[in-house]
């Protein structure tokens, strides 16, 4: 895995301390949006769906200093929206890496070069750059020509001043196998340092929602992806475990505590891909939320999922009970031929909820009441 060794000791120590005391819930990586801003508006993001007065409002440094410590999450991940269009987001990271968190910095790279002096390299810290295939199914994939190309060279530009950089590719069901592994191939030769993959999330509003894969299109895809990447030096920022769950080799529920996500309107029920309501404090969250109503076969907005972010969590546990597993994936790779292990019965999920224009009426009063909404001059655009 493409994970320092320090950040994995670290991990390791604060992932073991919490199973061996009993700890039932506990966050492995704290995601933190300090605004839903985009200089892109992708066909595939549901995160940007808002009026201005949500997309112009931004989490303050000292709120989000406060959100880091009060969640003992040893990562802590920047996204969005662009990150980079805050413009305190070089105190927001200082501060994190001041507290000694591994701090990963999501982004489209459109800005990337511009603010490289506002930030330094460290061994805590590390960009991830979105790009979801080569020229032609990155640029299609965020809807607008030129970005594959400035990201790479943004990308170049980073390792250069000595940053450590990842990137963060997302597959849909127009992903090709072949494709994708030579973009994998280009990737490394440019200096990438890992790549975290996922399959994308179904967004209810999404502008662009049929390339979203199902459970079965998503495990045949991932098979076939890594069957290509026998004998390759392909690097991932993931378990071997959940890489195998990818493959169809590993039947997962969610984790949806592992990475709770702190946003403008608050601590997010119950996950970073599905807003359900919002909690003032961590604590609340962890508290207060009803864990058990969500994931798969249990809600059905989560049927398809197969996210990183709600699954590693599951897939690190996972590693800590059975760690000769793990290490023969880890070994061998994902098993790719052969049957899938039987998935998760759906037959007894409860209905979707539209609870969108409710909570949306609801973030406004909020934001309004606290003034966020009348700072539209104080806004950067980066």
């Amino acid at each position: 895995m493409a994970v320092p060794l320090l950040q994995t000791l670290r991990i390791g120590y604060y992932v073991m301390r919490q199973h061996f005391s009993g700890t039932k819930r506990y966050p492995l990586v704290l995601m933190m949006e300090p605004l839903f801003r985009c200089n892109l508006a992708c066909n595939g993001c549901g995160k940007i769906d808002y009026p201005d007065a949500i997309l112009n409002s931004r989490i303050s440094v000292a709120e989000a200093l406060a959100s880091i410590d009060e969640c003992p999450a040893p990562v802590v991940v920047m996204a969005g929206g662009e990150p980079l269009l805050h413009r305190e987001m070089d105190q927001i990271v200082k501060g994190a890496l001041a507290r000694k968190k591994f701090v990963y910095l999501c982004t489209n790279a459109l800005l990337l070069e511009k603010k490289l002096d506002l930030f330094e390299p460290s061994p805590y810290f590390t960009w991830t750059v979105h790009l979801d295939g080569d020229r032609n199914d990155h640029d299609r994939a965020v809807s607008q020509e030129g970005t594959f190309d400035q990201a790479v060279s943004a990308i170049k530009a980073a390792k250069a001043r000595g940053f450590n950089v990842n990137i963060n590719c997302t597959l849909f069901n127009n992903a090709d196998p072949d494709r994708m592994a030579k973009f994998f191939d280009y990737a490394h030769s440019i200096g990438v340092g890992g790549i975290t993959i996922s399959p994308g999330y179904a967004y209810e509003r999404a502008p662009n929602s049929e390339h979203f894969l199902n459970r079965r299109h998503t495990k045949d895809l991932f098979r076939k992806l890594f069957a290509l990447g026998k004998g390759k030096s392909w690097v991932f920022t993931q378990s071997s475990l959940f890489l195998d769950f990818l493959a169809g080799n590993q039947a997962y529920q969610c984790t949806p505590w592992g990475n709770p996500t702190r946003n403008v309107f608050g601590w997010q029920r119950p996950c970073y891909l599905l807003g359900e309501g919002y909690a003032k404090t961590y604590k609340e969250l962890m508290d207060d939320t009803d864990w058990d109503a969500y994931g798969v076969g249990k809600y059905e907005k989560c049927a398809d999922c197969m996210v990183h972010c709600g699954f590693e969590a599951t897939a690190v546990t996972d590693t800590l009970s059975n760690p000769l597993k793990a290490a023969r994936v880890a070994l061998f790779g994902p098993r790719t031929d052969g049957p899938m292990v039987p998935d998760l019965a759906l037959d007894k999920q409860r209905p979707a909820i539209d609870n969108y224009e409710q909570l949306l009426a609801e973030n406004l009063e909020k934001l309004s009441a606290e003034g966020r909404t009348n700072n539209l001059q104080r806004v950067s655009q980066g």
